[in-house]
């Protein structure tokens, strides 16, 4: 994920963006029902079958649930927005997180490598630009993937009928409901990307070669390991993000947030610290391997675009 100090050039951009596309839809096929149990999990709590087992427990009873009242279709739930929301997601965020390491690259350490508060910079700014651009596609992956669990609700027949629907019945508020934790949200990017660098320029200077030339088993251990430490410092915004994301698709919520202050405010009073992790080891067995799939699966893609996209 290098470039030169005077910005990218259209070649190089068009491959961060096909080689982020391609990654991103990939990951997502392979833990979608994962993140279908991760995301109902954090809105409406373990299933009333094992509400105080083990997180093992919890997962294996969700699946089992799921697939027993909505079949194998249930755990996909949410998967074409999933991808849609993916394309764009991953092909904006590489394109501007590389172009702006670019144009910092003048502010570098003694390893003539990218600073930390450069590359924090980075992060955070292709993460602002990812969560704006994306956020009404997360919105309705967060109700498609809720849906069958209420039955108050008339469920949405597809993706595009989801958006039509939240536009007319909520407005732009509706399908930017969850932003603001979104934002807060970048903050994981900002920790993830620059650890995720770090631990590349660790292994590559032990293994006397470039960041370029890394073998797919050391991106997926600088990936898996920057996933972890992010996920478990910024896990509660997710938790905060998904329930304001998903409360407009009920008619009747007695347990309606006016906001993400007042959202935080009744997660803590009803559940406490553990309510801002529900979903949590869900979320690691999901967003680990995921990770591992999207920077390998990019890092092998950028490279062979860059190989067959001549400049």
């Amino acid at each position: 994920m290098g470039g030169g100090s005077d910005g990218k050039n259209g070649r190089e951009i068009l491959c961060d963006a096909l080689a982020g596309a391609s990654a991103g839809a990939v990951a997502a096929t392979f833990v979608c029902p994962l993140d279908v149990i991760k995301t109902r999990l954090q809105v409406h709590g373990p299933p009333e079958v094992c509400p105080s087992s083990s997180h093992r427990n919890v997962i294996i009873s969700s699946l089992k649930q799921i697939i027993k009242i909505e079949g194998v279709s249930g755990l996909y739930r949410g998967l074409t927005p999933t991808i849609t929301a993916l394309l764009p997601n991953w092909a904006v965020y590489f394109s501007v997180y590389n172009q702006l390491k670019s144009l910092l690259h003048s502010h570098v350490d003694e390893n003539n490598e990218l600073s930390v508060g450069a590359n924090i910079l980075a992060a955070a700014g292709a993460g602002a630009a990812t969560a704006i651009t994306t956020n009404p596609l997360w919105v309705v992956k967060t109700r498609l993937q809720t849906q069958g669990m209420r039955n108050d609700v008339e469920p949405y027949k597809s993706m595009l009928s989801a958006l039509r629907r939240i536009m007319v019945e909520e407005g732009r508020r509706g399908l930017y409901s969850g932003l603001l934790p979104s934002l807060v949200g970048v903050s994981h990017v900002a920790i993830q990307f620059p650890s995720y660098e770090k631990i590349k320029s660790y292994l590559a200077r032990k293994e006397n070669t470039s960041v370029d030339r890394l073998s797919p088993k050391d991106v997926a251990i600088s990936s898996s390991l920057s996933k972890v430490i992010a996920s478990t410092l910024t896990y509660p915004h997710e938790v905060i993000r998904a329930r304001l994301q998903e409360q407009g698709h009920a008619r009747n919520n007695s347990n309606k947030y006016a906001g993400v202050i007042d959202c935080v405010r009744k997660v803590f009073h009803q559940d406490g610290i553990p309510g801002f992790y529900r979903g949590y080891a869900t979320n690691l067995l999901r967003t680990t391997p995921s990770a591992v799939i999207t920077f390998t699966s990019y890092e092998m893609i950028h490279r062979f675009f860059l190989q067959a996209i001549p400049a």
